[in-house]
């Protein structure tokens, strides 16, 4: 597999280490088991099926090992295995509103916490946010099986279960309370909600991506990037779901010096901010992107002192 010249991916952040896509043969030789799923496309260019679960799960499992210094790392069947470039660009442009209020100096260390809501059993955000600026997590579930597993992760790899605190939220319509104490604050919460309002939804949407790709077909949708029930729908799907972490961070608005969600449409953005200016709370949309997949951040705060 030569190496070929590789070209900058657009829209995704200048310090998102997979810019210019991914390093294949070096994936390969630090994890063999990527080997078999390494494709030609028609132009000769090696890539992987995105198609195929195992694949996405060998890519991850590669990226992880090689470029964020993840020594072992897994998903138990049907769990989200996220696409680990996006979820690093996130945390990019975190940093870069976090560096505002720090002089434009990107604040790194375990001083820094972040909440991240609805962690997974892949703990991706706390491993890749800990790598690349050594911050720490708060990670909450309400699927116990994936926090079983998420603490297997930190067992195989005891350096990051210092700074990777994972909590059961055990109201399963409850954001901040359950997870956060009474006095407890972070310096920023990170979401990416489901977006879907009901299974059958997250199956049309399934089947959508799997068209894209070229791997349309008939039958029950393989979910090439996985996910239980929790992480792709949500009653109310993603409007709800941000409603709620709304109302929560107004109650509490002192519990965060930012929070954090991803927005997968422009259109549930005008909502959105109506909820926020009755609450009087400043607010910020980030662009983002990977390739022609755009997408965006939705941050806010709220006056008086910060944490």
């Amino acid at each position: 597999m030569p190496a070929r010249p590789r070209t900058v991916k657009p829209g995704l952040h200048a310090r998102n280490r997979h810019r210019r896509g991914y390093e294949l043969p070096r994936l390969v030789t630090a994890y063999p088991a990527l080997r078999p799923f390494v494709i030609r496309t028609p132009t000769g260019e090696a890539t992987v099926d995105f198609a195929d679960p195992r694949a996405v799960l060998a890519l991850n499992t590669a990226l992880l090992r090689v470029d964020y210094g993840v020594r072992q790392w897994d998903l138990p069947p049907g769990f989200l295995c996220p696409p680990v470039p996006g979820r690093a660009d996130y945390l990019h442009v975190l940093a870069d509103l976090l560096a505002r209020g720090a002089g434009g100096v990107i604040p790194r260390g375990p001083t820094v916490r972040i909440l991240d809501l609805g962690v997974g059993a892949n703990l991706i955000y706390p491993l890749i946010g800990h790598r690349e600026y050594g911050w720490s997590f708060i990670g909450s579930e309400i699927v116990p099986e994936a926090l079983v597993h998420g603490r297997r992760i930190l067992a195989a790899n005891p350096d990051l279960a210092a700074v990777i605190d994972l909590r059961f939220q055990a109201r399963p319509m409850a954001l901040l309370e359950g997870i956060l104490g009474a006095e407890e604050t972070v310096t920023a919460v990170i979401c990416n909600p489901p977006f879907h309002v009901s299974a059958g939804q997250a199956a049309a949407g399934t089947r959508r991506k799997l068209q894209n790709l070229g791997h349309g077909r008939g039958g029950p949708p393989v979910l090439n990037f996985g996910g239980q029930a929790p992480e792709l729908w949500c009653a109310g799907g993603e409007l709800g779901f941000i409603g709620r972490l709304i109302d929560e961070s107004a109650a509490r608005p002192q519990a965060a010096r930012w929070f954090t969600t991803l927005v997968s449409q422009d259109a549930h953005l005008p909502p959105l901010r109506a909820a926020l200016a009755g609450h009087r709370a400043q607010v910020e949309v980030l662009p983002m992107a990977q390739g022609n997949k755009r997408s965006r951040l939705l941050a806010w705060r709220f006056p008086g002192p910060v944490c």
